[in-house]
């Protein structure tokens, strides 16, 4: 059976912007360009461009153009945050040190295995800093596979999360929060005694079918909050 016009340009989109050809903020072309490319009407194009708007995939602005949006499958309470923009909205000092950057195969855990998908892993560890007082520590791996370009990157002021949500669609995250108490490293970066009381936040993000990254964050109690605002749920899709 052939395929219906719009659905194949949404496809086609969707694809793109999966596999990482259109990153998110890029535009698209315009409706008329889009008629010509496929020989169609303003009407089935129309029709495509609101099918990936509909899952999340595009952003359509007035007068402005289409942009790839970061898309999600689910309706998520919490948010990826960027700690880097969160830290600068409250009127601080932002700063990433890198404690810890190479590429490794996935190890036993079963985990790691799923997320390195056959091939290996980025391990990126560093501090999050506010007013140069550690806020933070996070260690973090990414899937070599999934995103090749994480290898060169420039890490060493940008921290990972932030330059994952500038360059990496995700479709689908996991959250899991819980109380922990401060342990060997992860109380000496933080400049905290060991057992003293810290929030953890363990996140697993996906592309389509494709792991992307796992992070496990650590903060002082004291230090971090996570804030979810919602209403009904016939809203649809959280801003």
């Amino acid at each position: 059976m052939t395929m219906p016009l719009h659905e194949r340009i949404r496809s086609d989109f969707e694809g793109r912007i999966l596999g990482g050809a259109l990153a998110p903020g890029d535009r698209l072309p315009t409706e008329q360009d889009l008629m010509q490319d496929y020989g169609c009407s303003r009407m089935t194009v129309n029709k495509a461009l609101s099918a990936l708007a509909g899952a999340g995939l595009i952003d359509r602005r007035k007068r402005a153009g289409t942009f790839v949006a970061r898309p999600r499958v689910h309706s998520m309470v919490l948010d990826v945050p960027d700690i880097a923009a969160q830290v600068r909205e409250r009127g601080q000092d932002y700063a990433f040190r890198l404690l810890r950057r190479r590429v490794r195969p996935a190890v036993a855990d079963e985990q790691e295995r799923l997320l390195a998908g056959g091939g290996l892993l980025m391990q990126v560890d560093g501090l999050h800093l506010a007013d140069g007082a550690p806020l933070g520590v996070e260690f973090r791996l990414v899937s070599a596979q999934a995103v090749p370009d994480i290898v060169e990157a420039d890490l060493d002021t940008v921290a990972p999360g932030t330059w994952l949500l500038q360059h990496v669609p995700w479709t689908e995250a996991e959250t899991r929060i819980s109380a922990v108490a401060a342990r060997g490293e992860e109380a000496e970066y933080l400049g905290v005694a060991t057992g003293t009381a810290c929030l953890c936040v363990e996140r697993w993000t996906w592309r389509g079918p494709e792991r992307i990254t796992y992070v496990r964050q650590v903060f002082p109690g004291e230090a971090y909050d996570m804030v979810a605002r919602f209403g009904p749920a016939s809203s649809g899709a959280m801003a």
